[in-house]
């Protein structure tokens, strides 16, 4: 009776299902012993192999130098593209520059820049060229290395372009012919228009020719200035910058300069040679 009694009790008792408990100790341990044994391969690898590090990282290299070199035949060719194209040289000057229908005298000097010597520092006063820079002392021989007077500061005629970058320049300088040595002013000149066309390759530079003399006195005489101007134009077509003959545009039949632009008792030009100058530019435009 008893037996059976005990029997009916344990059979009605719920059964419970497992728990399944998370041990993040053995996974732990599971993870410790994979990399020991990925770690072991590789070094295993490496040991067998010499050139297994330079292998590796060679081929990371060559993979970023591809994506590198792509990117680059990419950019390439959208410049292509685009119609993006290498500066171009100037076509070739044609000396002394020939006349051309005349500029506006009231516009055209906007652009423009005069760098003088004591020839035409008066050229603001008598003309529409009213931007001028210029000294006394200015010179051919030392145009490198003379500072003048301007907005800019007392600077070089160098660094004085460099930082007016005028659309176009005119230079007269060669007061100094018959006290300084040809030679010597043809090499400073040439030194200062390789620097300008080098810093500003866009800049139209036009080297002006000397005026001639009204009458011969020594040391300077028209001979002299002559061979000068002839050593400016070599000079222009070898730099290929351009060259007006303002010379020739101030001389008498005689080969001197006019009477009419010369003032004997000033022992200065006089206002009709600065504009016959102007005229001349204005009819001479390349």
């Amino acid at each position: 009776m008893d037996k059976n009694k005990n029997i009916r009790t344990v059979s009605n008792r719920k059964r419970k299902k497992p728990r399944v408990k998370f041990n993040f100790g053995v996974l732990l341990i599971i993870f410790i012993l994979s990399f020991s044994a990925c770690f072991a391969l590789y070094m295993l690898a490496a040991n067998m192999n010499e050139n297994f590090f330079e292998d590796e990282f060679n081929s990371i290299i060559v993979e970023e130098n591809s994506e590198d070199e792509q990117e680059e035949t990419t950019e390439a060719n959208e410049g292509e593209i685009s119609g993006v194209e290498e500066p171009v040289e100037k076509s070739p000057v044609t000396n002394p520059v020939p006349q051309s229908a005349a500029a506006d005298y009231a516009t055209y000097f906007d652009n423009c820049c005069l760098i003088t010597d004591a020839t035409l520092l008066e050229m603001n006063q008598y003309t529409s060229f009213t931007d001028v820079i210029g000294d006394s002392l200015l010179n051919a021989a030392n145009c490198t290395v003379a500072k003048v007077e301007s907005n800019y500061g007392t600077v070089t005629i160098y660094d004085t372009l460099k930082l007016k970058k005028p659309e176009n320049v005119y230079i007269m300088l060669g007061n100094d012919i018959g006290v300084s040595a040809t030679e010597d002013m043809i090499a400073s000149y040439t030194t200062l228009i390789e620097n300008l066309t080098a810093v500003l390759p866009e800049m139209n530079i036009y080297i002006m020719q000397i005026p001639p003399v009204i009458t011969d006195s020594a040391p300077v005489t028209n001979e002299l200035i002559n061979s000068y101007n002839e050593q400016l134009l070599a000079m222009a077509n070898s730099k290929n910058v351009h060259c007006i003959d303002t010379s020739t545009a101030l001389k008498s039949v005689d080969g001197n300069l006019k009477e009419e632009y010369w003032s004997a008792e000033d022992k200065k030009f006089t206002e009709d040679m600065y504009k016959a100058v102007v005229e001349y530019i204005l009819t001479h435009v390349a």
